[in-house]
């Protein structure tokens, strides 16, 4: 079945750096789309990044807040997408999701990681 296991969250000051990493297994991930959100306490799930299969350009896409600041990638050898963040601000305290586009019957969005928790603060 499909899983996707993300890691790589912590605790990190102001301007820190952090890599969430997301292992994912049970479909042929070189064909789908690949996704970060994120949801900070009291607040809806929002897209912070998403990444094309490599056939369609490898595109990447940003959400406003973190343009310039995070970089999503991916390496279809080990099944793996990142989300690497730099300049970080207590503003990206959040848990972040990594997502599968995949239909799923009875879910919104497709398949969805556990989550990792983003902390930034001093």
């Amino acid at each position: 079945q499909v899983q996707l296991v993300e890691s790589g969250g912590g605790l990190v000051q102001p301007g820190g750096s952090l890599r969430l990493s997301c292992a994912a297994s049970g479909f042929t991930f070189s064909s789908w789309t690949m996704r970060w959100f994120r949801q900070a306490p009291g607040k809806q799930r929002e897209l912070v990044a998403s990444i094309t299969t490599v056939t369609s350009g490898g595109r990447t896409n940003y959400a406003d807040s973190v343009k310039g600041r995070f970089t999503i990638s991916r390496d279809n050898a080990k099944n793996t997408v990142y989300l690497q963040m730099n300049s970080l601000k207590p503003e990206d305290t959040a848990v972040y999701y990594c997502n599968a586009p995949i239909p799923k019957v009875g879910t919104i969005g497709g398949y969805w990681g556990q989550g990792t928790q983003v902390t930034v603060s001093s």
